[in-house]
């Protein structure tokens, strides 16, 4: 059963790290609902594994597109600053996470509560994207700006356990006017550091649930092997390919939600 499940987590954050490298929404937003879909293990186990390949995942996505022109690369003076902000809302976003599931005797009811705002904030998403070129954008400057959204995306992506996903790419395109593949890289430049703050808050609150560590390895594998297959197919296809993936993977992101936020609930 173990070995089932093993390969079970493996497969799962390898396709969701290749669809995540593709469209810049990291993999977690794919990774957590469907283990949860899965009944794979609890919600606050799968929120940490999802949070560590997640962030080995943007991580390799992120140096390789530093040193390479394809498939895109960050607006680092837009994005390091908004990094800088979710690196601080990663924090708060954990803290609250912990509050929440203090809340509920049984804890992983909190998953319903995440699956509630994920399958919401999702559909907002996907709305904006299909809509998006009869909406006007805005083009922001400067660093407190940056600093205000990067900490409002680090509290929300943190707090969901996602990465960031969706509502970092609808925040790229409408306050920064960037095109797809740009917004995919910066993306899972903001994603690398939210996650990586979020994991050492959990690490320093030895909040760290329990799980198998060759689980997690595989994990990691995935999301390492899925990050470059990612990067490779999106530096081959153009911007609207990436779109209509990326709606096709909201709506099946919004079933999902809405299934585990009633499974949940009803435990």
């Amino acid at each position: 059963m173990q070995l089932v499940q093993a390969i079970l987590f493996f497969l799962v954050s390898l396709t969701a790290s290749v669809v995540g490298a593709i469209c810049g929404i990291g993999g977690g937003v794919i990774i957590k609902p469907s283990l949860e879909l899965l009944a794979a293990d609890g919600a606050s186990t799968i929120s940490f594994l999802s949070a560590c390949t997640v962030l080995a995942m943007s991580l390799f996505s992120v140096l390789r597109g530093l040193f390479s022109e394809r498939g895109g690369t960050p607006r680092l003076r837009t994005c390091t600053p908004l990094a800088i902000g979710a690196v601080c809302g990663g924090v708060l976003g954990n803290l609250l996470f912990g509050m929440v599931r203090s809340m509920f005797t049984v804890s992983d009811k909190v998953g319903g509560i995440q699956a509630i705002c994920l399958a919401v904030i999702t559909a907002g998403t996907f709305l904006y994207t299909l809509f998006k070129d009869k909406i006007r954008t805005r083009s922001l400057d400067g660093i407190l700006p940056c600093l205000l959204i990067g900490l409002v995306l680090g509290i929300v992506s943190s707090f969901l356990g996602i990465g960031g996903g969706p509502i970092n790419l609808v925040v790229l395109f409408y306050f920064f006017g960037m095109d797809t593949k740009s917004a995919a890289a910066s993306s899972l430049y903001i994603i690398l550091f939210s996650q990586l703050a979020n994991i050492i808050t959990t690490v320093a609150t030895a909040s760290i649930p329990r799980f198998e560590w060759y689980i997690l390895v595989l994990m990691i594998a995935g999301g390492i092997i899925g990050g470059i297959v990612g990067r490779g197919i999106c530096a081959k296809i153009k911007s609207k390919t990436v779109d209509r993936l990326f709606l096709c993977l909201m709506v099946v992101i919004i079933l999902i939600s809405i299934y585990n936020s009633i499974r949940y609930l009803l435990l």
